[in-house]
C-alpha cells in the first residue's frame, strides 16, 4: 500500500560490470499502485501525481493485472525524444488545462520494476526474479506502457549510454542482479554524461543560512549578442560560499540597472530572453533576488545535458575559473551535441 519510496541511484564515473542494465529515463519517477478500479500514481516524493496524467490512468487501468504495484518512469516524447519541460507543464492546479495537455501530448509509462502482484510482495526478492515476472506480466503491452529494455551485457550498456542520449535519455542505470528493492537507498549505480562548458557568471542568489552564496548564475551569448541565462552552480562547502562573497565584491553592481538581465522581474521579458527568476506556479512566494555582477567573469562548468538546446538540465558543478577567456567568446556554439536518436527504437516500436 502507498506510501513507498522508490529505490534510489548513487553516481558513480562508469559502467560496472557484472550488472543488470538499463537505460536512465528523463521524466518523473512513479510508483504504480493498483487494486482493481483504484489506480494511483506515486512519485518520489510519495505524493500522489494521479491527477496530473488522466490519459495513464486510463491507460494502466487497462494494461496492467488487477493487482500490482509497479516502479517506473512517467515520460513525454515530443520529435521522437524525450521532453522533460512538456512534463513539468502538467503539475497545474486546473484540472481543464490538464487534460487539454492530456491529448496534445500524451504521457507514456515506462516500467523497470515490479513491486507486488497479487497478494503477493515482491520487494524481498533478487532483481532476476521480479524482472522476469516484470517481463511476464507485460509481454505484449501496448504503447503508452512499456517495458524497459534492459540488458546484462556491458557491451551493449556502453553502446546505449552513446546513442540514447540522443533521445533525451540521460545515461545508463546499474543494478546488482540479486538486490532487494530497498526502499529511500541508494543501492543502484547511475552513469551520467558529463561535459564542459565555459560561461558568463552574471550574478548570485544568497543562500537560505545567511549573506554567503548560494548559487552562481550563469549565462551564456546567443546569435544576436544577447546572455541568456543558462542555469545555476550551487554544490560549494559553507566555507567557500562565504570566501565567494568577498572574491565577487569587486563585480558587484549597486542596482540591476544596466546589466543584461535588468528586465528579470517583469513576466512580459521572459517571452523573449530566459532570465533568472522566471515568475511562475512553482516559486509561490520563494525569495528569487539576486545580486547582479558585471558580466566580466567567465568559469568553467560541468554539465550533463541541455534541456531543449537552451538550459542545463540539471545544476552545473563549478571546475574552475578562466582568466584566460573572454566573456562575448561563451557562447551557445561551443556546446557539443548528441547525435539525434529516435526515442521509438529505445523502445522498441521501430
Amino acid at each position: 500500500m502507498p506510501p513507498v519510496k522508490p529505490m534510489l541511484a548513487k553516481s558513480v564515473a562508469k559502467i560496472p560490470e557484472g550488472m543488470h542494465y538499463e537505460a536512465k529515463w528523463d521524466g518523473f519517477r512513479a510508483i504504480v499502485f493498483r487494486d482493481g478500479e483504484e489506480l494511483e500514481l506515486g512519485s518520489r516524493t510519495t505524493k500522489p501525481l494521479t491527477r496530473y496524467f488522466p490519459e495513464l490512468v486510463a491507460a494502466l487501468r487497462d494494461r496492467l493485472p488487477d493487482r500490482c504495484v509497479v516502479d517506473g518512469e512517467i515520460v513525454i516524447a515530443r520529435a521522437g525524444r524525450l521532453d522533460f519541460d512538456a512534463l513539468t507543464e502538467r503539475i497545474h492546479p486546473a484540472e481543464s488545462r490538464v487534460r487539454m495537455l492530456a491529448g496534445r501530448t500524451p504521457a507514456s509509462f515506462v516500467a523497470f520494476d515490479l513491486l507486488a502482484l497479487g497478494d503477493e510482495t515482491l520487494t524481498g526478492r533478487p532483481l532476476t526474479e521480479r524482472r522476469a515476472s516484470l517481463e511476464r506480466m507485460l509481454d505484449g503491452v501496448e504503447p503508452p506502457v512499456h517495458l524497459a529494455p534492459a540488458t546484462g551485457d556491458i557491451e551493449v550498456a556502453r553502446r546505449w549510454f552513446e546513442q540514447f542520449e540522443g533521445a533525451g535519455l540521460d545515461g545508463v542505470v546499474a543494478k546488482p542482479p540479486d538486490s532487494r528493492y530497498r526502499q529511500d537507498e541508494r543501492a543502484m549505480f547511475k552513469i551520467k554524461h558529463e561535459r564542459t562548458a565555459d560561461v558568463v557568471v552574471a550574478g548570485y542568489r544568497l543562500h537560505k543560512s545567511g549573506p554567503v552564496v548560494g548559487s552562481l548564475l550563469l549565462g551564456l551569448y546567443d546569435g544576436q549578442g544577447v546572455l541568456q541565462h543558462v542555469g545555476v552552480c550551487a554544490a560549494f562547502t559553507m566555507k567557500r560560499r562565504a570566501e565567494l562573497v568577498e572574491e565577487l565584491e569587486p563585480l558587484r553592481l549597486d542596482d540591476v540597472s544596466g546589466h543584461p538581465w535588468a528586465a528579470w522581474g517583469e513576466a512580459a521579458a521572459h517571452e523573449s530572453a530566459r532570465l533568472p527568476g522566471a515568475p511562475s506556479r512553482w516559486s509561490g512566494k520563494k525569495d528569487l533576488s539576486w545580486v547582479p555582477l558585471r558580466p566580466e567573469l567567465v568559469a568553467e562548468v560541468a554539465y550533463d545535458h541541455m534541456e531543449n538546446g537552451a538550459r542545463f538540465r540539471h545544476t552545473a558543478r563549478f571546475r574552475r575559473r578562466r582568466p584566460d577567456r573572454a566573456p562575448r567568446s561563451c557562447t551557445f556554439a561551443q556546446l557539443e551535441e548528441p547525435v539525434r536518436y529516435d526515442l521509438g527504437e529505445v523502445l522498441g516500436l521501430e
